[in-house]
């Protein structure tokens, strides 16, 4: 027995299945052609930290992302090469929490946990304290909206005045 289908499924949403307009045909081409052009850029190619030029710093770090946050406690290495290019991990044994790299055009940020990762070409927005955090430390003022403090021996603190996230830690030499 032919049933039609319930009117729920097809005359409700003004779908006819059987001839379909081609403002509907329009919006499945342009759905399938999005659904392939999501990666805002190439992966970088993974960072060396053993090759010659990098300058390796460890340290600890405590980062709050927001201002009603808990605070989490990790380890950081910070590495920057001669050409600029610079590389940061924050770990909370026995893994990473926040991967960011920076190279002279591209940047790219990875918050492992949470399975969010962003990247994007020319200078790092300003919303990720994390890709300031090593230009910071290495003597250049922060974005508008963050502020960069440096207290007695080798301590610092980097905090975002809007949303309240902050980095404090130290660095050694």
């Amino acid at each position: 027995m032919n049933r039609p289908p319930p009117l729920w499924q097809s005359q409700m949403i003004g779908l006819n299945l059987r001839n379909p307009s081609k403002l509907h045909l329009l919006f499945w081409f342009v759905f399938v052609l999005g659904c392939g052009a999501c990666r805002t850029s190439p992966p970088l190619a993974p960072a060396n930290l053993s090759a010659p030029g990098w300058t390796i710093r460890e340290g600890q770090a405590v980062w709050r992302p927001k201002i009603k946050r808990p605070e989490i406690a990790g380890e950081l290495l910070v590495a920057t090469h001669r050409t600029g290019e610079t590389y940061l991990q924050f770990t909370k044994t026995p893994l990473p929490f926040v991967v960011a790299r920076i190279t002279t055009n591209r940047w790219h940020i990875e918050f492992v946990t949470e399975h969010r990762e962003f990247s994007g070409y020319g200078q790092p927005p300003s919303q990720f304290g994390w890709l300031h955090l090593v230009a910071c430390v290495a003597g250049t003022a922060p974005p508008a909206k963050w502020r960069w403090e440096i207290f007695p021996n080798d301590r610092w603190r980097l905090e975002n005045r809007t949303s309240g996230e902050t980095f404090e830690g130290f660095l050694t030499p």
